[in-house]
């Protein structure tokens, strides 16, 4: 799967959740769909080039993908990690290595032997993006660019907030010339977006915590627009759960949100979205349903599906108001 050659030349499906009646444009022509009280909220998270491989002392190659820093060190996905034993050395080569220190459930806990500062470096030099799993190519320099937003700004994830990647600086220049406001969150994007479910009853799925800050600031400033009788439009699930996560809370946080939102759920702040079509048994398709209905939801992608739109991270986009 390849991405389009210009990013907002995707399709886009607009469905009205009330009605379920579907719109065939193209994601140039979003603005047109927008009010000048809306206000767009997006997630300038940057993916970090977080895949990288290491070899222990007895020439064992493995493969890493970091997820997160701790104060401990540094917590990774490993394929072998049942192998490693506490204290055994990692060689990633060009200067880094690292220590295992034990299993953290299904991730491993190492301790690096550069600085935060110097492995953030390191990475952007040798380290590789970690595309979604039906991507099977390596990453090369159209991806590290394509699967990026154009307004990425904080580091972190470990895969794009997708529905973000078809915005262009000359759609945001539209959208102003509108009067639509937008403002910024972040939430780093953990692997398990990637994971499916492995039972039929969602409810008691429960999700990676990924972190999230939602600036008070900007809570009130989306509070004061609802008030207007304006429109609050998530683009991509993160920041739809970043968004609900706070309004939860009642203002706004910084820190790790577990939120599993599923049909039956109530929405506080989010009153639109922009969304790209996801994997069946996901917790992204499962978000969706619940703000859109679940047979409404299902009988769009359907359509989409019979129209050949193009699905997952490089596919078309929604927008569901």
């Amino acid at each position: 799967m390849h991405p389009v050659p210009q990013r907002d030349a995707s399709r886009l499906l607009v469905m009205d959740k009330k009605s379920g009646s579907l719109g065939h444009h193209g994601f140039s022509s979003l603005p047109d769909h927008l009010l000048p009280s809306d206000v767009l909220v997006i997630n300038e998270t940057r993916v970090i080039p977080a895949r990288l491989a290491g070899r222990t002392a007895n020439g064992h190659e493995t493969e890493f993908l970091l997820v997160r820093s701790t104060p401990e060190g540094a917590l990774a996905m490993v394929r072998g990690l049942k192998k490693l034993k506490p204290g055994e050395a990692v060689d990633f080569g060009n200067g880094l290595s690292a220590t295992f220190a034990g299993r953290e459930g299904e991730m491993g806990l190492f301790s690096f032997n550069l600085a935060p500062e110097a492995l953030a470096v390191w990475l952007e030099s040798y380290g590789h993006i970690q595309l979604p799993p039906y991507i099977t190519r390596a990453d090369g320099h159209a991806d590290r660019e394509r699967y990026q937003t154009v307004f990425a700004a904080k580091n972190g994830s470990c895969a794009a907030p997708t529905a973000g990647l078809h915005f262009t600086p000359e759609l945001f220049r539209r959208m102003a010339e509108k009067g639509v406001e937008v403002y910024k969150i972040c939430l780093h994007v953990g692997p398990g977006t990637f994971r499916p479910f492995t039972g039929d009853d969602i409810s008691g799925y429960r999700p990676d915590a990924e972190y999230a800050e939602v600036p008070q600031e900007l809570y009130e400033k989306l509070e004061e627009a609802k008030a207007r009788g304006g429109r609050v439009i998530a683009v991509g699930t993160t920041t739809t759960r970043a968004l609900e996560t706070a309004a939860l809370r009642g203002g706004g946080y910084a820190g790790y949100t577990g939120l599993f939102i599923y049909p039956g759920f109530e929405f506080k702040m989010v009153d639109a979205i922009v969304t790209n079509f996801h994997l069946p048994r996901s917790s992204l398709l499962a978000l969706v349903c619940a703000f859109a209905g679940r047979e409404k939801t299902l009988a769009a992608y359907a359509e989409a599906i019979r129209l050949e739109y193009r699905f997952y991270s490089y596919g078309d986009a929604m927008f569901i108001a």
